[in-house]
């Protein structure tokens, strides 16, 4: 069984800043990309920025300039450093990983979500 625990949300004021962590524990053998997407209150589900184990990076277009990912293979972590937050930032933020489930054959690779944590930035 995989877990994704996330951490880090809360309530900050614009201007402010947040750091989220993700934690990916149980069996896997491998990760491949992990990252960030998020979901505010009657909108779609957006990436917010991704990362893969050789370091290539992707931005949601609010993140740009803004918001820096990392991420520690050694930990199966991943790292949501957001900065100069603003109202329109608040939502929902949901930690999501490719991992390797199995390597038999070719292997089997899985996308799994953890439950979200709430960014909530008041003006």
């Amino acid at each position: 069984q995989v877990q994704l625990v996330e951490s880090g949300g809360g309530l900050v004021q614009a201007g402010g800043s947040l750091r989220l962590s993700c934690a990916a524990s149980g069996s896997f053998f491998s990760t491949s990309t992990m990252g960030w997407y998020r979901q505010a209150p009657g909108k779609q589900r957006e990436l917010v920025a991704d990362m893969n184990s050789g370091g290539s990076t992707n931005y949601g277009d609010s993140a740009k300039g803004r918001f820096s990912i990392s991420l520690d293979n050694s930990k199966n972590t991943v790292y949501l450093q957001m900065n100069s937050l603003a109202p329109e930032d608040t939502a929902n933020y949901y930690c999501t990983a490719l991992l390797q489930t199995s390597t038999i054959g070719r292997g089997r690779w899985e996308r799994y979500w953890g439950q979200g944590t709430q960014v909530t930035v008041s003006s």
